[in-house]
Parts: structure tokens; sequence; C-alpha cells
């Protein structure tokens, strides 16, 4: 198998198992205070993102040092969605989850950070 595509797929999985842990076993109660109003989210949100961040910034020294830059990049995108998702002026308000909307916001909060980490895995693997 092609060097590239064998990166590319261990890649894959590390982000796989990289998001369960840092996005549903590490995050704690107070990390999911992310919903909260005004800037108390703040903290909360950016250690989970940090978190994530770290993760990352683990597999891009890994594979070749000068991407660490990708670990910012991580950051940001996952504090913004999880704000967007979570905020209740945004697609927060959507949190019964009896409702589809909850469930709909919650897969395209998923799908972003899974997007993500597919756009990362194959920078890696292909630069």
């Amino acid at each position: 198998m092609n060097v590239k595509i064998e990166l590319f797929l261990a890649l894959l999985i590390f982000f796989q198992l990289k998001h369960f842990v840092a996005d549903f076993v590490l995050q704690n109660v107070w990390m999911l205070q992310k919903a909260r109003p005004g800037w108390d989210f703040v903290p909360p949100l950016s250690i989970h993102c940090g978190v994530h961040a770290g993760l990352t910034l683990a597999a891009a020294l890994y594979v070749n040092p000068s991407y660490w830059w990708l670990a910012i990049l991580d950051f940001v995108v996952h504090f913004t969605m999880d704000r967007i998702k979570a905020g209740p002026r945004y697609l927060g308000r959507f949190h019964d989850v009896r409702s589809k909307a909850f469930w709909v916001t919650f897969g395209i909060d998923q799908m972003v950070h899974h997007l993500t980490h597919l756009w990362i895995a194959w920078f890696l693997a292909t630069h």
C-alpha cells in the first residue's frame, strides 16, 4: 500500500479516537458549561478546545513538527462550532433532546468536527 495512504488511514483512526476521548471521555461537567451567557463560557470552552488542540498538536509533531499550527486551527474551529452549537442565542436554543432540531444541530456539530479532522489528516499525509 502507498505510504501516504497508510499514513492517512492511521491518522483517520487517530482522529476518530481523539475526538471520542476529548469530546466524551475527558470532557467534564465544568467544560460542558459552554452554553453560559455573556463571556462566562470562555474558560470552560477554551479548556475543552485546548484538550482537542493538544492531541492534534501531538499528531502534527509526530508527523511533521512544522505543521504545529494545525493545532491552532483545530482549536479555533472547535471553539467556534461548539459555541455556535451551545450558545443560547444560536443553535443552543434547541436543547430539548426529544426534538429533531436538537439532533440535527448535534449532527452538524459532529460533522464539522469530523470534516476538520479529515482535512487535517489529509494535509498531514500529503504535505
